[in-house]
């Protein structure tokens, strides 16, 4: 397990990821991309904790992914089944697992502060709170998508589902954005990646 784990998370970070795996009896799949989630966690019909991360996320996302999904199992062991899945118990839960990680062994000095400030609230994705995604952006791999806060005014762009829209104006923190084909308007994160259509 520490040899596969050393291939996803940083290397400083392989003993203390499989001490949480062993700990928390979590069977661990590492999945293809999934581009509505980067991990999910759930409890099996034979009682088993399975716990799924995408393989495609940079080291630095993994290994957050993975204690976010642990987090999961954690607080619903602790607290019960009926707290709010990404509630106050969650949240200090998710906050003291990730405490040992956030040092400048496991990762890169860039991104600690906004990792301090991220841990002060937890959100349910890292991709929802926009400076910690983006922070993260900078150890991907080169694409040619941009975030829509980079596409202009009025532009033309495309989701991975092949649906084509039209940036509109911000409201408050993300963008409304005309679906072409159905002009049903919708609001987008600053921070989603999208494929711009040159006319």
């Amino acid at each position: 397990m520490q040899n596969i784990l050393a291939k996803y998370v940083p290397e400083r970070a392989v003993e203390l990821c499989f001490e949480l795996i062993k700990v928390n009896e979590v069977h661990l799949k590492i999945v293809n991309e999934r581009v509505t989630r980067h991990g999910d966690y759930r409890k099996l019909p034979d009682g088993l904790h399975q716990i799924t991360v995408n393989a495609n996320l940079n080291k630095y996302r993994f290994l957050l992914t993975l204690v976010h999904e642990i987090a999961h199992l954690v607080a619903f062991r602790k607290y019960g089944h009926y707290i709010k899945p990404h509630g106050v118990e969650w949240k200090h839960t998710f906050q003291h697992l990730m405490l040992p990680f956030i040092q400048p062994e496991i990762f890169p000095s860039s991104l600690l502060p906004v990792l301090a400030k991220h841990f002060r609230n937890p959100t349910a994705s890292s991709d929802t709170d926009a400076k910690l995604s983006l922070a993260l952006k900078q150890f991907d791999p080169v694409n040619d998508k941009s975030y829509i806060f980079e596409v202009p005014y009025g532009s033309l762009f495309r989701l991975y589902n092949g649906k084509v829209f039209k940036k509109g104006n911000k409201r408050v923190k993300r963008y409304e954005c005309i679906e072409l084909s159905s002009g049903r308007v919708y609001l987008f994160q600053p921070n989603a990646e999208v494929e711009i259509i040159s006319t």
